[in-house]
């Protein structure tokens, strides 16, 4: 009897907090109901054989492969050499495929869910020196993929993925507390311009530290993190002309995300009140941080002129995807919006549970 090993993680969205995470900033983001799958079954060797469906791709990692130097970028090799100073040492060979219904360098974070997939595959297989939660296979996901390469994202994508559902998250200490959502719908409409993540998350990370900086060094008080949107003026005079967009961006775009928290709490959340704030929070991260196409801003268009509670752009920015909040019966209507648009894709989406894995014996 053969035994498989099915390891999921969904994909998710940000709501509220996009460009905070790498500033300590809180976050509101849900996982949704895309998922990313990784299926293996011993082979006999010493070699995990990798078939990556959707990227068309093979790769062969030795077991052995965490002595060795790692490329960057080789989330799995890493995967490897994080999970063996806990223990999860390999003793053999998997034939592995790796695929899902996530669109891949779509703002949807596919990448974050084939490192925290891989990380419970990993652990299903090998077992693990620890007490394993949600929240533990999310730390380990945000070593691979940003303590390790020293990039420049967040924790924001591992803790959504790996926690599930819709969650408030303080990325100084990824601490996380769950929150209920209205009876809302989402669509999420694929503009199909590919987005550079890490670079446009390294710029916008380091003019805002820059800012901050600038600020810090006339007031030594100055935490961002407590700014007041009241304030924003006396904080700008002590910045240059050409750093004012991303402070100001940063400390707009946190007063939003609390406003949001304080909206969740609510017995009855609204919507409107909701939507409203997500419109808040595209209009900094198009005219300030500037990281909107005109295929993007036209989708966005679209999809209000139709009618939504809001909308924004999801992820790094420069291309990727847009999600809208709608209460009406309109998704047939917002899907047919933004193709014509030129979305490449269009689809109803909804919160979804966490990651898992499992045995199966055939």
């Amino acid at each position: 009897m053969r035994e498989l090993i099915l390891s999921q993680a969904p994909a998710r969205i940000c709501l509220f907090g996009d460009h905070q995470d790498y500033l300590k900033l809180p976050v509101i983001a849900t996982s949704i109901d895309r998922i990313l799958e990784i299926k293996g079954s011993e082979n006999g060797t010493e070699e995990f054989i990798i078939q990556k469906k959707d990227l068309k791709t093979k790769q062969v990692i030795s077991i052995h492969s965490r002595k060795e130097s790692i490329p960057s970028g080789d989330f799995l090799r890493m995967g490897l050499k994080v999970l063996s100073s806990y223990g999860c040492i390999p003793s053999q060979g998997y034939d592995i495929i790796i695929e899902g219904n996530i669109p891949i360098n779509s703002g949807l974070s596919s990448s974050t869910a084939v490192v925290v997939a891989w990380i419970q595959f990993l652990i299903e297989a090998f077992g693990v020196e620890a007490e394993i939660t949600p929240a533990w296979i999310a730390q380990r996901a945000y070593e691979v993929e940003v303590l390790e390469f020293n990039t420049a994202g967040g924790s924001m994508d591992q803790y959504s993925i790996a926690v599930g559902g819709l969650i408030y998250l303080e990325t100084v200490n990824n601490s996380f507390s769950k929150l209920a959502l209205p009876s809302v719908q989402f669509v999420i409409g694929v503009s199909g311009v590919a987005k550079d993540s890490f670079g446009s998350l390294s710029f916008l990370k380091k003019q805002t530290l820059k800012a901050v900086e600038q600020v810090k060094k006339a007031l030594p008080f100055f935490e961002i993190k407590e700014a007041k949107k009241n304030d924003l003026k006396k904080y700008l005079k002590h910045v240059n002309a050409d750093l004012k967009p991303f402070l100001t961006a940063a400390i707009l775009n946190h007063n939003i995300t609390l406003h949001a928290r304080s909206e969740f709490y609510k017995s009855n959340p609204n919507p409107i009140v909701l939507g409203n704030l997500m419109n808040q929070h595209h209009e900094q991260l198009q005219k300030n941080l500037k990281i909107t196409p005109p295929r993007i801003d036209a989708m966005i268009e679209a999809v209000l002129k139709v009618g939504v509670c809001g909308a924004k752009i999801v992820g790094s920015g420069g291309g990727g995807c847009i999600v809208a909040m709608t209460v009406k019966n309109n998704t047939d209507e917002l899907i047919n919006a933004l193709l014509e648009a030129g979305a490449v894709d269009a689809f109803v989406t909804a919160p979804a549970s966490g990651s898992s894995s499992k045995k199966i014996n055939q």
